[in-house]
């Protein structure tokens, strides 16, 4: 059976949508089941960590089986570790051995997410680059949408959404095989080390990786510790799993149009509009958040705006990367998102356990101020 090149692209789109809808799924569905149990909320956002711990501990040894064995293996690999690990949860319930299962997700999670990403932005002709990553980011982002509308599945039976998200993943999972293995551009610069590359690509790019900074500490802080925040608010579950896909659903909505919107005016001047909707959107949900419908307004609103800012981190280091580092640039935007996930529960989790006067949502919007800042201040570098 031979594939064509579009027929890869929406494979590799249905794994990022696969992958997406576990994680979207995951944080918030442990989270609560911790908070239930009477886990404190320092400890549940440390364990949430987990996921984005496996992410950081494998990102400086991804690189180098990426050139020499290729996309398809990676992504093997990768995917089985997370159907697997999905498969283990219902056998034991502890923080520990719960913790151990999120890493290896993380690992299994870069590794396709790395694989497949670096595909796309190699292989996407420069007038299609936004739209290709906007479809790239959609998927991730109905995935994740979707993903918390499995919890309620827990009052079933507490296992039954780990074996459906398994089940899942392993579907999406087999279409791999039937991709034609292929390799990254080699460098041309033999005196460039790893390090070398790492270390120009920075040089290169690193405004691009602010976006899926913010992005990370955006998902794995509202997953994860919005759901314990909401319970402390009287806010019921089920609201709770609609209001994290209000967020989700917003990004999805504007995904292909900032993508579009992006490729004719500029990544940079884009990213400083939607950073600064996004928090001002954020800001006026802190303002109403006793009300459920109020806050499902203000999240879908904050996803219209900041739903696509890994997406376009990504489209913004490709137009800024020389072709040959672009698996260089995909990971450290990996990295920096990890470094944002990883940051965002356990800041969250200390903000709830030492704050009570303050929303938990102005803390999300002060960020994207933070982060908006340097990249309307800095000087793009010219594209490659």
């Amino acid at each position: 059976m031979t594939i064509t090149t579009r027929q890869r692209f929406y494979i590799l789109v249905l794994i990022v949508a696969i992958s997406g809808f576990s994680q979207g799924m995951l944080l918030p569905l442990i989270s609560i089941i911790f908070e239930q149990d009477g886990v404190n909320a320092t400890l549940n956002g440390l364990s949430a960590t987990g996921l984005y711990i496996g992410t950081l501990l494998v990102s400086p040894f991804m690189e180098a089986p990426l050139r020499k064995w290729g996309y398809k293996p990676i992504i093997l690999i990768g995917g089985l570790l997370v159907i697997i690990s999905l498969a283990l949860f219902p056998l034991w319930k502890s923080v520990l051995f719960w913790f151990i299962l999120r890493l290896l997700i993380g690992i299994g999670d870069h590794a396709l997410h790395f694989a497949t990403q670096t595909w796309i932005t190699s292989t996407s002709p420069k007038h299609r680059l936004g739209k290709n990553i906007a479809l790239y980011g959609l998927s991730f982002g109905l995935g994740f949408a979707i993903g918390p509308l499995l919890v309620p599945l827990v009052s079933i039976h507490e296992g039954l959404p780990f074996v459906v998200s398994s089940i899942l993943c392993l579907i999406a999972w087999s279409f791999v095989f039937f991709l034609k293995n292929d390799f990254p551009e080699t460098y041309t610069t033999k005196s460039l080390s790893s390090a070398g590359r790492f270390k120009a690509s920075f040089a290169i790019a690193w405004v691009a990786f602010l976006p899926p900074l913010s992005y990370g500490f955006l998902e794995s802080s509202l997953h994860a510790i919005f759901p314990v925040y909401s319970l402390r608010q009287g806010i019921e579950v089920a609201n709770v799993s609609i209001i994290l896909a209000a967020f989700s659903i917003g990004g999805v909505v504007s995904q292909l149009p900032l993508g579009a919107l992006s490729d004719r005016f500029g990544r940079r001047p884009m990213l400083v509009i939607l950073l600064t909707g996004g928090s001002t959107a954020f800001f006026i949900g802190g303002l109403f958040e006793t009300y459920v419908f109020a806050i499902i307004a203000s999240f879908f609103v904050a996803g219209l705006f900041v739903g696509s800012m890994f997406s376009l981190g990504i489209a913004y280091m490709t137009d800024l990367t020389p072709k040959a580092l672009l698996p260089t640039g995909n990971l450290l935007c990996g990295i920096a998102f990890s470094v944002g996930s990883l940051t965002g529960p356990f800041a969250g989790g200390l903000f709830l356990q030492f704050t009570s006067s303050i929303s938990f949502l102005w803390l999300v919007s002060g960020l994207l101020l933070v982060i908006m800042l340097p990249i309307a201040l800095k000087k793009p570098v010219p594209a490659n």
